[in-house]
């Protein structure tokens, strides 16, 4: 689904405040890197029903399966894991044995103790990865399928499996500890690396499988039609403590909703509320609603809140006009849209707004391919 940078601030997904943000909402990662990548989630919205019903089972799989979610894996235990890599140390011995290990270990103390205690977070962090295998082999989701059987072949060579059968309590020897020092820092970089790539993906699902249960959401049916349609009940603005819930139905026989009414009467939640859920519906995740049944929509673009570029020497009212023509031109491309617009033309006067906005109005109604939802508070429009 095609979104720009400018309805994604209008839509509040993301804020320069992060704290006022969609994604501080759904944010419940455990590590930087799932952080990082459930930004990329809510910033790449799906374009297909078969990849966002396999994201649904993926993020309610999550859901039944979070108790067992292995505790272990903290931020900190990445970062012990990345750091090693990036930390220098004194070549191990080839063959690490008693006698070399105890010298390494008196002439290197610093080295061989940065290097017991990542070999601790390492095997904290394997043995937890395998107790994911049983946590997610049972999911109907291919992507998590794919990922444990990733997991089983990076966690299948002989040295890993060594690794795992050490205790959590039992003292490792210092030629054990340099041992896997050494097969860890040349043998299995690379194998590593890919695990935590793993981990984080899965640390952002589990975000969103969390902000699913504790919010209540509903996962939204979605259908491939030719025309766009949105059938809604209870549909509120999650960013709300004490939300005001909707039914919406827009289809092709009503494909534009106009809204008027005073200010702060709530015509921009509304909007906003419809765009949202729509909007996560695509990443694959529940919605703020009792129920939901959508087409698959091709784009959304929103006209909400236009500034002005004096560097550029461009009025609001000017960037306000530029917005609903780029606006037009793509939504003639005969694809399905869900189109937002708050108070048109608020960069001018009353009677230019009342002239432009109808005439806006007249020709967005004519257009069958998408879904308009406009709101004014100029009663003379309606």
């Amino acid at each position: 689904m095609q979104v720009d940078k400018t309805t994604l601030n209008d839509l509040s997904i993301f804020e320069r405040e992060e704290e006022l943000s969609i994604f501080h909402y759904l944010c419940f990662t455990r590590t930087n890197q799932g952080k990082d990548y459930l930004r990329y989630l809510l910033s790449n919205p799906l374009g297909s029903i078969e990849a966002i019903t396999d994201t649904q089972k993926t993020i309610q799989h999550l859901q039944t399966s979070f108790a067992k979610w292995p505790a272990s894996i903290t931020n900190g235990t990445i970062m012990v894991v990345e750091r090693f890599y990036d930390s220098p140390v004194t070549s191990y011995p080839n063959q690490p044995s008693i006698a070399n290990s105890f010298l390494y270990k008196l002439f290197n103390s610093y080295d061989f103790s940065l290097t017991k205690y990542s070999v601790e977070h390492f095997i904290t962090f394997i043995k937890s990865m395998e107790l994911l295998i049983e946590v997610l082999q049972q999911s109907q989701s291919k992507q998590l399928q794919t990922w444990v059987s990733k997991i089983e072949f990076l966690l299948g060579k002989p040295f890993v499996k060594q690794m795992m059968q050490k205790e959590k309590k039992a003292k490792l020897l210092p030629s054990q500890i340099l041992a896997f020092g050494n097969f860890l820092r040349h043998n299995y970089k690379h194998e590593v690396f890919e695990l935590i790539d793993i981990y984080s993906k899965l640390d952002a699902y589990l975000s969103l499988a969390i902000a699913c249960t504790k919010y209540n959401f509903c996962f939204p049916q979605l259908q491939t039609s030719t025309q766009p349609f949105i059938n809604a009940h209870g549909l509120y603005h999650i960013l709300l403590p004490t939300p005001i819930s909707y039914d919406v139905q827009l289809n092709k026989e009503n494909n534009f909703l106009f809204l008027t009414g005073a200010n702060m009467a709530g015509k921009s939640t509304f909007i906003k509320a419809v765009g949202v859920s729509v909007y996560l519906a695509h990443i694959g995740m529940g919605v703020p609603a009792k129920q939901m049944q959508i087409s698959l929509f091709d784009g959304l673009l929103s006209n909400i809140h236009v500034v002005d570029n004096i560097l550029k020497g461009e009025s609001y009212f000017f960037n306000e006009v530029q917005r609903i023509k780029s606006t037009v031109e793509k939504i003639s491309d005969g694809k399905n849209w869900l189109i937002l617009i708050d108070e048109l033309f608020k960069g001018t006067n009353v009677q230019d707004a009342m002239k432009c906005s109808t005439t806006v109005i007249e020709g967005l109604r004519k257009m069958n391919n998408a879904l308009f939802i406009l709101s004014t508070h100029l009663y003379e429009i309606a």
